[in-house]
């Protein structure tokens, strides 16, 4: 008894949700306008659902459409893939494989795209119902129709949203691109025709992120904390430099149900080449480390504060958190072998012959590299020999990558972090990324010890 009075339960909360969804579909056609007799029968509860029952084959489910870029493509004889994010591969690029938690998209016919809104909007025990319906519930099928036959007739038309078993195929018109796979690029049997897919629901995760951050009331508070130089707990968020591709033009409901929601607009993230400041070499000039200066490079502050926030969470010791850990450690090196690309970008060869120059032999070897391809000065041989005997003993790697582990656990230290010796100090060593242009005997073991 307590069984059929759950499953009489459960099927009251499926009608009623899709009840409702129907009685806000007729309310949004209606608004404004007056009930007339031959409105009110298409939203009968049982006449809706057969018509949109008869119209799913139009429709249908897709993360990645073909529409996106070519619009006129028929979804019935082109391929519209439908992949979860959880079923990919796992790696570390960002990419559909990150979107773990179902964003449903839809394709199709735009005057029946409410099936797919109505599938995947529509929420029963925190799952759309789509979830059910591809696990023939009973207590769905119960609430789609009294009648079991007709119940199953509703939920197989329904399904054919969700399209499996058949052929991939393309259209003429979609993007396409050659890729070479032999050996011969005369050959045109060594090329593969590739079909570059849009991803319509990582798009829309992206939009909705950088809409948040640009327009929403949490990141708004931290925006004006930021440019009145006031104190914040959360971090202010900002997208720069943003590109805005519009899908579908006047019409992006033509293109799919997300691509209509965010009104066609598909942001592109900035991808341009580094801009060097052109500076004179006075801000390395009259001081006793590079390091100091690292510590005001592009964006290092915060990738410490994220890595001393992240230690002092004292996250489990787990894989999450050793690939965290990991990731963090690896940019912060990495910031190292930028910081020095700059530096040599920058400025000319030789800079460190200036007088001012007080930088410790192996940071004036690790930033001006080239300045051992330069000739001798007269009055200076025995010096300029040294340089170049130096850097190729091979040392100053390790002498670098020593004074970046101590660097990293004074900035750790002031953050808060306590209990920092020689095994950061080691550890933080090996993440260094030094990179040497000329090809010396480069040791690359890590340092001993520091300041602990």
């Amino acid at each position: 008894m307590r069984q059929d009075q759950a499953s009489s339960s459960r099927t009251e909360a499926f009608r009623a949700a899709i009840a409702t969804f129907i009685e806000e579909q007729q309310e949004a056609k209606l608004k404004g306008k007056g009930m007339d007799a031959g409105t009110a029968p298409r939203y009968d509860y049982a006449t809706w659902l057969a018509n949109s029952a008869a119209r799913a084959a139009s429709v249908q489910f897709a993360t990645h459409p073909l529409k996106a870029t070519f619009p006129d493509a028929k979804i019935r004889a082109t391929t519209s893939p439908f992949i979860q994010g959880r079923n990919l591969p796992q790696h570390w690029e960002v990419g559909s494989h990150l979107i773990l938690h179902d964003v449903l998209d839809g394709t199709g016919d735009a005057a029946w795209l409410v099936i797919i809104r109505f599938l995947g909007r529509v929420m029963v025990e925190g799952r759309p119902l789509l979830h059910w319906l591809l696990e023939n519930d009973e207590d769905l099928l119960q609430a789609l129709d009294p009648d079991r036959n007709r119940a199953s007739q509703l939920a197989d038309s329904f399904k054919q949203v969700i399209r499996t078993g058949q052929a991939s195929s393309s259209h003429s018109r979609a993007k396409q691109v050659y890729w070479l796979v032999g050996e011969s690029p005369a050959e045109d049997g060594d090329y593969h025709l590739l079909q570059p897919l849009f991803s319509s629901s990582l798009a829309h995760v992206i939009h909705l992120e950088i809409q948040d951050a640009r327009f929403g009331e949490a990141n708004k508070l931290a925006r004006q904390a930021f440019f009145q130089k006031k104190p914040h707990e959360a971090p202010y968020r900002d997208y720069r430099n943003l590109v805005a591709r519009k899908l579908g033009g006047t019409k992006p409901q033509n293109i799919s149900q997300l691509n209509s929601e965010r009104g066609g607009i598909n942001y592109l993230l900035a991808s341009l080449p580094p801009k060097w400041d052109m500076q004179r070499p006075r801000a390395l000039l009259y001081i006793e480390s590079a390091m100091e200066r690292l510590t005001y490079f592009k964006g290092l502050r915060q990738q410490v504060a994220a890595l001393a926030d992240f230690l002092r969470a004292d996250p489990p010791p787990n894989e999450d958190t050793r690939r965290k850990r990991r990731q963090l450690e690896q940019e912060l090196g990495q910031q190292l072998a930028l910081f020095a690309a700059e530096i040599h970008a920058r400025l000319e060869p030789g800079w460190t012959r200036d007088p001012a120059c007080e930088l410790p032999l192996c940071e004036q070897l690790w930033l001006d590299p080239e300045r051992v391809g330069l000739p001798a000065r007269a009055g200076h041989e025995q010096e300029d020999k040294g340089f170049k005997a130096a850097y190729h003993a091979g040392n100053w790697p390790d002498e670098v990558a020593g004074r970046f582990a101590n660097w990293v656990n004074e900035q750790l230290r002031r953050a808060g972090l306590l209990g920092l010796g020689d095994a950061e100090y080691r550890h933080w060593a090996r993440q260094a990324v030094i990179d040497a242009a000329w090809p010396v005997p480069v040791q690359r073991r890590a340092p001993t010890g520091g300041r602990a």
